[in-house]
């Protein structure tokens, strides 16, 4: 039932446009060969294709006999060479371009190439993970692997460690809504978070085009404003706090500095390296019980749930403006 509920009430809106004289685009796609898919074939024995294929040409059937209007010449299968060639285009697209700061779009990675060959890393207008400074000849020098590297860390499509949903019994990672309190919702295995190698997309470069295109978008403003939400571009500035009876610092992100005067506590997210790093001795029984709590939630989760936790790690913070200790550094599952 839960499929043709949703699409009676779009067809009807497509038989409604199309007698108004409309050009209506009313296609039909199929997601396959996803985690349903694989673990159906561990457990009956029979290849994904066989089934996957079967189980579209059902859904066909049912579709056509509650009589929907969709233009079959326009199917999708994620699972068809004829799909799936094309974002393996696109990945490869993204791969081998940067973001430039200077024309705002995407550019070929080769141009970004002949620039550290001249310049190094000077007036390169390159968006990266890290601000990276390096020389003509320094450039010369780099081994071929460092210089992919050095090329990854300003790639659109690029490969970093990641926190993901990882469930071991499945041996798969799993995207949040595959899992439901701390277990896969396939099987209900146990999930926990674990930081991995992954393949990223760097989105947030296109953030301020992505706002700049909702003005020409005519939606409500309801939904613009969960759009600007979630794309999240802010602008502020970083601090860096020294810890107390210690050579280590740490850099933060404000939008209000205003109020950095009035700074009681730091919060460090439970994900942080500073973490193992600046609990003490005494703290470090509770801060890793916590963390344990913290590594069985998903990010969602940690979103929806506005109750802000942590414990004490020990250590202690200097306000760069007022030289006094911040009362303790923490750990809390909604911070980032």
């Amino acid at each position: 039932m839960g499929h043709p509920l949703g699409y009676i009430a779009s067809d009807i809106y497509a038989r409604y446009k199309r007698l108004q004289g409309f050009n209506v685009l009313n296609p039909m796609g199929y997601d396959a060969y996803g985690l349903p898919a694989e673990q159906y074939a561990i457990q009956t024995g029979q290849h994904p294709e066989k089934t996957t294929f079967a189980n579209i040409d059902r859904y066909r059937e049912q579709l056509d006999k509650i009589g929907f209007s969709f233009d079959w010449d326009r199917e999708v299968r994620t699972c068809d060479p004829i799909y799936y060639k094309w974002t393996q285009w696109a990945f490869q697209r993204m791969f081998k371009s940067y973001y430039s700061t200077s024309s705002h779009k995407a550019q070929p990675t080769i141009k970004l190439i002949e620039h550290f060959e001249l310049m190094g890393t000077e007036n390169c207008n390159a968006l990266g993970t890290e601000e990276l400074h390096f020389t003509a000849s320094d450039w010369a020098s780099f081994s071929e692997k460092k210089k992919q590297e050095v090329l990854m860390n300003y790639r659109i499509a690029y490969l970093a460690e990641t926190m993901v949903n990882w469930c071991p019994a499945l041996g798969t990672v799993l995207a949040n809504d595959e899992v439901i309190n701390g277990v896969s919702e396939r099987g209900g295995y146990p999930v926990e978070q674990k930081k991995m190698r992954q393949w990223c997309l760097r989105v947030s470069a296109y953030a301020q085009r992505l706002l700049d295109g909702l003005e020409e978008i005519d939606w409500t403003d309801s939904l613009k404003e969960t759009q600007r939400n979630w794309i999240g571009r802010s602008e502020g500035t970083e601090v860096e706090f020294n810890v107390a009876d210690s050579d280590k610092h740490f850099t933060i992100f404000t939008t209000r500095a205003d109020t950095m005067f009035g700074v009681t506590f730091m919060v460090l997210a439970p994900e942080s390296e500073l973490v193992a790093e600046l609990t003490t001795a005494d703290q470090k029984a509770e801060v890793e019980k916590y963390l344990d709590y913290v590594k069985k939630r998903t990010e969602r989760e940690r979103q929806m749930d506005h109750k802000v936790t942590g414990v004490f790690s020990g250590s202690y913070a200097i306000n760069p403006f007022t030289t006094m200790p911040s009362p303790s550094t923490s750990t809390c599952p909604s911070s980032h």
